[in-house]
């Protein structure tokens, strides 16, 4: 590979860019390997359901049933939710950086350029200054400055940089300005060898999700050969024609697939995302609302998230009276204004007018460990207390307040005051992490920082029982030990922080992390649950399902009320579907073995579907619900929705074996298995709407209103007829018995399942 050494003051020519810009040398992003969008359609579009939709359709089109062609609308909807969500999920991955700069600031051809960092070429001269993040991998060729690499490797002390450092993409530059030559661009950058690990699409660990997948290939197992057999049956039967027996199979599958489970469940969690947008939470992946309510450990890197990466004065102690420490204070912080975050906190705290006029002054450097300010009045030193003074009283006070960053202001040889400073928390932390604790969610907190200084941070924020590890040492055999028996984990390196969110996962702990920098990211996309602050890097942000804009706790409650509300309500109206998926599963495996018109056409099913399952279930679905979650998912649909199931089952017997006493009609049994099933339907929807509020009643009261309509007013539409005044008895009775059976079994069930639940 050619290289080049521009002066400085000249930077590279035309045409050695040209060069590099045509052999690839340039500082673009790295591509991630993500499906395209044709991909993602493709994918979504030709699944098993929607094929098997697509071909059950097309047979009600051919025997000319059109009106029984409404079932494929849900599909359509499903299909077209999973292709905006994926392709969202894809371009959220697409946009994983590092570098948050946009413009950096080059010499070429001797002049001083502003470009894109993607334009910015290897051996670019490249000027930095303070407040700039290092774009690209860089030597200093002139000056010094001060970097924070706390993003990178977590340690919030800064470093001093001379001519013939190096300069990691990712760090800022804190003080000082220097021009560097560009050493390693694009994904060659070490930023970007740390979070290559990252570039995945990650598998949403979602209790929903899996439920519902697992549901679904319960259904693709059974329902083709299910449906073979079941359209053999129904051709063979004396009094059936080629489109009886099509428009019935497919009533019996259509029914078997819940279609609107997934449909209900983007729906909800679409409005969780608007909801929580109001509160200044950006949320990237649907699921991980759900995730962040069922997370029983969160980790929390301190830089940057418990704290705001800055600092505050928490007090002065007082060595000698005679000096006016806070107008000498204001006087410096006048002058080192742009010195450090110390001197930052200390023109904060100390900013009077004042009238001492500056002569010289010595800025603050990570090697001395002090600065100086020489005014008229005198020369002040303001530095670290044990390179200022070395004496034991000295040492007593720095034993006494070990809970603070101490700076000891001096005049000559004169101790004026030591100024006790303190990581300032972020807003409303304390009390987010107590509210963690009351949930029973077990908190740690994982640092690139020291023992002492996290030890520090965590007894601020309420930690009464502090185990601390030091990670820098050889304990990576014990890993899986270590974070059940620590909750502060000092000196942790990024690949470590991920080794620890996997260790709390293999020991079966759903996990959240919280971060902001580049260090974090591997864990952030490792946990169950990544939050991420808005003030951080573009990398977390972007690895991140979470993202609290306002870069403070006070959201997350919120995330796990919503979270609890989303469960709950997807928890109940799942039931509604389920019901439908037993019931018309366990009847066409029963009518493989009757000779017998199975009962129900695709029509019928679609106005009992939207009456008693798709309206309620999505207006139930959107209701306020912070109970805490208890059991598993799948078990409590099961619980809710089982009873209904095996009832409407029963029902449709008693109308088989009626019908066979008393000689009914197949227009009648049709009609009699529809409105039992309704019924039982508006049981089950009494059950759970139960206890009633204003909502509920109206939508109860509405729910019967319509479906009195089609069934009286639109009956011709349905396929339904009018009963004999014995078989509207017969219903009454049924009615009646209905509500018995099914709280029978609801109590059979409940005890059943909750007893295998302990």
């Amino acid at each position: 590979m050619i290289r080049y050494n521009p002066k400085i003051d000249e930077g590279l020519t035309k045409e050695q860019v040209a060069y590099r810009i045509k052999n690839n040398q340039i500082n673009k992003k790295s591509d991630i390997k993500t499906k395209s969008i044709k991909q993602i359609i493709f994918y979504n579009t030709f699944t098993l359901f929607n094929i098997l939709n697509l071909g059950l359709g097309l047979l009600i089109f051919l025997v000319k049933s059109y009106k029984n062609l409404l079932f494929l609308g849900v599909v359509v909807f499903n299909t077209l939710i999973s292709i905006i969500q994926e392709i969202r999920s894809k371009k959220v991955v697409d946009k994983l950086s590092i570098i948050s700069s946009t413009k950096a600031s080059v010499i070429r051809n001797g002049e001083n350029k502003s470009i894109n960092i993607e334009d910015v070429v290897l051996d670019d001269i490249v000027c930095f200054k303070r407040g700039n993040q290092v774009i690209a991998d860089s030597i200093i060729c002139d000056g010094t400055v001060e970097v924070n690499e706390s993003l990178l490797s977590g340690e919030e002390n800064s470093v001093i940089k001379h001519v013939g450092d190096f300069l990691y993409s990712g760090s800022f530059i804190v003080s000082g300005n220097c021009t560097a030559k560009v050493e390693r661009v694009g994904k060659d950058n070490y930023a970007n060898k740390i979070t290559a690990e990252a570039k995945y699409v990650k598998k949403v660990n979602s209790e929903i999700m899996n439920t519902f997948k697992k549901i679904i290939k319960i259904i693709s197992i059974v329902i083709v050969p299910v449906g073979i057999v079941l359209f053999l049956r129904q051709y063979t039967l004396s009094n059936n024609n080629l489109t009886d027996a099509v428009i019935n199979t497919v009533a019996a599958i259509i029914g078997m697939i819940p279609e609107g489970l997934i449909l209900l469940t983007s729906t909800v969690l679409a409005v969780s995302v608007i909801r929580l947008s109001k509160r200044g939470v950006l949320v990237q992946e649907l699921y991980c609302i759900e995730t962040l309510a069922r997370v029983d450990t969160i980790c929390l890197d301190k830089t940057g998230t418990l704290t705001e990466g800055t600092m505050e004065v928490d007090d002065v102690v007082v060595l000698n009276k005679k000096y006016d420490y806070e107008k000498i204070l204001s006087s410096i912080a006048r002058v080192l204004v742009d010195d450090n975050a110390t001197m930052e906190a200390i023109g904060k705290k100390f900013n009077k007018q004042t009238n001492f006029t500056s002569i010289s002054s010595e800025p603050f450097s990570s090697e001395k460990k002090y600065s100086s300010v020489t005014f008229k009045e005198g020369k002040y030193v303001l530095g670290a207390p044990d390179v200022l003074d070395s004496s034991d009283k000295m040492k007593e006070l720095m034993e006494k307040y070990s809970d603070f960053r101490l700076v000891l202001l001096k005049h000559n040889k004169d101790n004026i005051a030591l100024i006790l400073l303190k990581d300032k928390i972020r807003y409303q932390a304390n009390n987010t992490l107590n509210y963690l604790r009351k949930q029973g969610v077990d908190i740690k907190i994982i640092s690139g920082d020291s023992e002492k200084i996290i030890s520090r941070i965590a007894k601020r924020l309420g930690f009464n029982d502090i185990k601390c590890i030091d990670m820098s040492k050889n304990i990576t055999n014990r890993t899986k030990q270590i974070v059940e028996e620590y909750n502060i984990f000092s000196r942790v390196s990024p690949k470590q922080k991920k080794e620890l969110i996997t260790a709390l996962k293999s020991n079966g702990h759903i996990t959240a992390m919280t971060g902001d920098g580049v260090n974090d990211v591997l864990a952030l996309k490792e946990s169950d649950c990544s939050i991420a602050m808005a003030s951080g890097s573009d990398a977390a942000r972007s690895v991140s399902e979470l993202v609290l804009l306002n870069s403070d706790f006070e959201s997350i409650p919120k995330i796990v009320e919503e979270g609890r509300r989303t469960i709950n309500n997807i928890q109940r109206s799942s039931s509604l579907f389920i019901t439908k998926t037993i019931y018309s599963t366990l009847l066409a495996i029963i009518f493989l073995f009757i000779p017998m018109n199975y009962p129900f056409e695709p029509i019928q099913l679609s106005l009992v579907s939207v009456v008693t399952i798709g309206i309620p279930a999505f207006i139930l679905a959107l209701e306020p619900n912070h109970d805490i979650v208890k059991g598993r998912f799948f078990l409590n649909i099961l619980k809710k929705s089982l009873p209904g199931g095996l009832t409407i089952v029963l029902n449709v017997i008693s109308v088989m074996v009626f019908s066979k006493l008393f000689k009914i009609n197949p227009d009648e049994i049709s009609t009699m298995a529809v409105l039992l099933t309704s019924i039982t339907g508006f049981i089950l929807l009494y059950s759970i709407c139960y206890k009633f509020n204003k909502l509920r009643i109206a939508l109860f009261i509405f729910l019967i209103l319509i479906y009195s309509v089609c069934i009286i007013g639109l009956h011709n539409i349905f396929e339904m007829v009018m009963l004999k005044p014995i078989l509207i008895i017969y219903i009454s009775i049924a009615f009646i018995l209905d509500i018995g059976l099914f709280n029978l079994l609801s109590k059979l069930c409940e005890k059943k399942i909750f007893k295998y639940i302990k």
